[in-house]
């Protein structure tokens, strides 16, 4: 090997510098003649020299493993400035500073580190054994290579975040085999703010393959992967006020050395290097397969390669577009059943599942899996939860906040996912596990009893439905004081007409749940369309509903209210059958992302103002004047021609006259839109419908939830963030952006003005419908609003403590 060595001795500085005469030089151990200091040392097994990559010419400072087949560089000093021939040299200066130098003299790469020394304090460099190029002097490290990742990952190299100079640790991909410049692929670790560790592989900024999450021994999330204790390698997550990274180092247990790299075509190749051959191995590569794919299926959407196609939705979700591109499932998969925060919702558990992406959740380390359950059903925005840990003994917990992104499935190894359903979703699918369940007994119970048996209960079961439905009412009448005179406006279904024109209540023509029971479209002998709701079970309403229902709204004839056509009553069945809405409830078609686009300004304002009378009709023109109490988006329905009509009085109650105004020690309703002064002192009134309608407007204006809004700047709800753009003259702002081409800005300002009245902290603050409607249609000035009531994290979380003493909800509270 020929190179010349220049050592300049000085009192002030030491200088290393090489001059390059051959195709490759390594830097070995070279002794300062002087004083007897270290400069560069070598290392046991890495190399550090000059060195030319594939066939290109140009010359490049490296780190790579001693004596391997083929040559493996794990760090690249001037990748990005590349000397254009045999004259170059390293230079070590006494601030600790080392630089590449080209002929001219000039620095073309440096370790910049700007940190000043005294004279006596001699700084050296030294190659360690683990590869670690080191600048130090008597006291500490002042610059060190594996601060500064290139391409290549190994034991003791740290990914992740210097909190306190914000310094990004990450693996970039060379540009060819020729070229260790900068390339378009990257490898990242997502940790900090309070984010579960997963890994990233990213084309530019683009997310293309996610590694993870970790589960306490590795990354998860690889096909057929096996969590092994014994694994050749370590993982060590290290998190504090300093820095968050992930490391690994060797098993104490292996003699293996690994490696790895992210390519130039955007692969992460795990390799392993044994110390009985000097040859790299393949071990692992990502990504596996095509599943691998960042969110390749969209939101809510499942990957598997064994299944064709591969996407598919979970359960619980359909297709957001009915006809999707075979090989584009980026818009993914929406709610069957869309979310109300009732108390019926629960978790359906997927097994064997790559967990969902942890951008958008949260990390509980203290909470049990049962804790994480409630924690997440305690909270409305909470869609999913799991224990990703696996070495914790079941503690450990994991909220999702939002979709779900680059879920798959896998044959085994996979982990548990526990996804929010509807009430109605699970009742659903609980209903077809019991009917498959039933199915399969009834054919052992057949083959066992033989025919007689089943002749005798098919006799029974037809024998029983010859029953008619109104001696069943009858019966069920005399019991509960439901007398025919209270219902004489009313026609009476029989049980069987209801059963066929439903196809016995079949799954395929449920369109809805509520806290009553589920709701089924039918088709009766004469043709006529209607929706029949169905008492569940489950539900937590009942007889008093059922008969505060039908006696109130049988009574009821408004434009704006959702006409009920009859009832059946028979043995414990009771059900209510209406006009059928083609459109179903407002909230299907206002929180939707899609659906929402369908509403400009006029539909919106229509709805508004439908809304309205039907209120006002309640509160003064009927002949029972009604307080609803439970007016929501999931309560408005839309015809055909998205005229609204207002529904669901089983929580309603009658007042007469001045008698305006009632106590109760059982608060109904939802949270998000009941009033102030009914959720703290169970206090309601009419004021308390304004209240309601008050939120209403401030969601059809904006497009967005009270109870799940969220803003980057504040933790205020909707009503809260509509006073602050009121107060800093930004109303317009709260306008949903879909509504700007379709807009009357004048009308838009007087909705969000008339919302914000009727939200007022104090009820008597609070305007009546009738001058409600009259503030809509005219153009005259308007009070000015006072304070919402509710308008922070903190007031909602106060009221949930006071309500929930002695009363209980129909509708959970919906947790921000």
């Amino acid at each position: 090997m020929n190179q010349t060595i220049l050592l300049l001795p000085h009192i002030v500085s030491v200088f290393l510098m090489l001059k390059i005469c051959t195709s490759l030089d390594t830097i070995a151990v070279y002794q300062n003649i002087i004083d007897g200091d270290t400069i560069v040392s070598g290392s046991e097994n890495f190399e550090l020299g000059f060195f030319s990559p594939g066939s290109s010419k140009n010359r490049y400072v490296g780190i790579w493993f001693k004596n391997t087949s083929p040559r493996a560089v794990i760090w690249v000093a001037n990748r990005e400035a590349p000397l254009n021939n045999t004259m170059g040299m390293v230079k070590l200066d006494n601030h600790g500073i080392m630089s590449v130098v080209n002929e001219a003299g000039r620095a073309i790469w440096s370790s910049n580190s700007f940190a000043s020394f005294t004279n006596a304090t001699i700084p050296r460099a030294q190659l360690l054994d683990d590869g670690n190029l080191v600048i130090k002097d008597e006291n500490s490290v002042i610059w060190q290579s594996f601060d500064y990742p290139g391409d290549t990952f190994i034991s003791g190299m740290k990914l992740g975040k210097d909190l306190i100079t914000g310094r990004v640790m990450k693996l970039t991909s060379w540009r060819s085999a020729d070229d260790p410049s900068t390339g378009e692929y990257s490898v990242s670790f997502l940790m900090e703010d309070c984010r579960y560790p997963q890994v990233y592989i990213k084309k530019s900024s683009v997310i293309v393959t996610r590694i993870g999450p970790y589960d306490g021994i590795e990354f998860a999330g690889q096909l057929n992967y096996k969590r092994n204790p014994n694994h050749m390698y370590i993982i060590d997550m290290v998190a504090n006020q300093k820095e968050m990274y992930f490391q690994y180092t060797s098993n104490i247990n292996t003699t293996v050395s690994l490696k790895s790299t992210v390519t130039p075509s955007g692969k992460l190749e795990i390799m392993q290097l044994s110390n009985g051959n000097n040859e790299w191995m393949p071990d692992h590569t990502f990504p596996v397969d095509y599943c691998d794919n960042y969110g390749l299926c969209g939101p809510y959407g499942s990957c598997s390669t064994a299944t064709s196609p591969t996407c598919e939705c979970l359960k619980g979700f359909e297709l957001k577009d009915p006809k999707p591109n075979p090989d584009n499932w980026t818009s993914g998969c929406t709610r069957t059943r869309a979310l109300d925060c009732g108390p019926g919702e629960g978790f359906l558990k997927f097994s064997s599942m790559k967990l969902p992406d942890t951008q958008n959740a949260v990390f509980n380390a203290s909470l049990s899996l049962q804790e994480c359950e409630v924690a997440c059903k305690d909270n409305c925005s909470c869609t999913a939860y799991a224990n990703p840990n696996m070495t914790a003994g079941g503690v450990g917990c994991l909220l999702w906040f939002g979709d779900l992104i680059d879920v798959r499935m896998y044959s085994q190894n996979g982990q548990d996912l526990h996804v929010r359903l509807a009430a109605a979703e699970l009742l659903e699918l609980n209903m077809v596990s019991q009917s498959k369940r039933k199915v399969v007994l009834t054919v052992a119970i057949s083959i066992s009893s033989g025919l007689v048996l089943l002749l005798a209960v098919a006799y029974a079961c037809t024998m029983k439905n010859k029953t008619s439905c109104m001696k069943g009412d009858a019966l069920h009448k005399k019991k509960t004081g439901i007398q025919i005179e209270d219902l004489d406006e009313l026609p009476v279904f029989r049980l069987h007409t209801l059963a066929k024109a439903t196809d016995n209540f079949s799954i395929n023509n449920k369109i809805g749940e509520g806290g009553f029971g589920p709701v089924y479209k039918g088709e009766l002998e004469d043709g006529q369309v209607v929706a029949m709701k169905r008492l569940s079970e489950t539900s937590k309403q009942g007889l008093d509903e059922f008969k505060n229902e039908v006696i109130c709204i049988a009574k009821l004839q408004h434009r704006n209210l959702v006409k009920l056509l009859g009832y059946c009553i028979h043995g414990n069945e009771m059900i209510l059958i209406y006009e059928y809405m083609a459109n179903k409830s407002l909230d299907t078609i206002l929180f939707d992302e899609t659906r929402s686009l369908t509403l400009d300004w006029p539909k919106r304002f229509n709805i508004i103002l439908g809304m309205a009378r039907g209120i006002l009709y309640l509160h003064q023109d009927s002949r029972l004047q009604i307080i609803h109490r439970d007016l929501k988006a999931g309560n408005i329905l839309l015809d055909d021609e998205m005229n609204p009509k207002i529904s669901d009085f089983g929580l309603a109650r009658k007042f007469v006259g001045s008698d305006s105004a009632a106590k109760t020690k059982k608060v109904v309703g939802t949270y998000g839109y009941i009033a102030p002064e009914y959720a703290v002192h169970g206090l309601f009134s009419v004021k308390s419908d304004v209240f309601s309608f008050g939120v209403l407007v401030l969601e059809i204006v904006s497009g967005k939830k009270n109870r799940g809004f969220s803003h980057k700047d504040h933790s205020d709800n909707l009503l809260g963030h509509a006073w602050r753009l009121y107060k800093e003259d930004k109303t317009i702002e709260l306008m949903n952006a879909s509504l700007h081409g379709s807009c009357n800005v004048s009308e838009v300002l007087r909705a969000i003005h008339v919302g914000l009245l009727c939200v007022q902290h104090h009820a008597n603050d609070r305007p009546t419908m009738l001058s409600v409607v009259l503030m809509l249609v005219s153009e005259g000035v308007l009070p000015q609003p006072k304070q919402p009531a509710f308008f922070t994290g903190e007031s909602d979380s106060q009221v949930q403590a006071l309500s929930s003493v002695d009363e209980y909800m129909i509708t959970q509270c919906c947790a921000r």
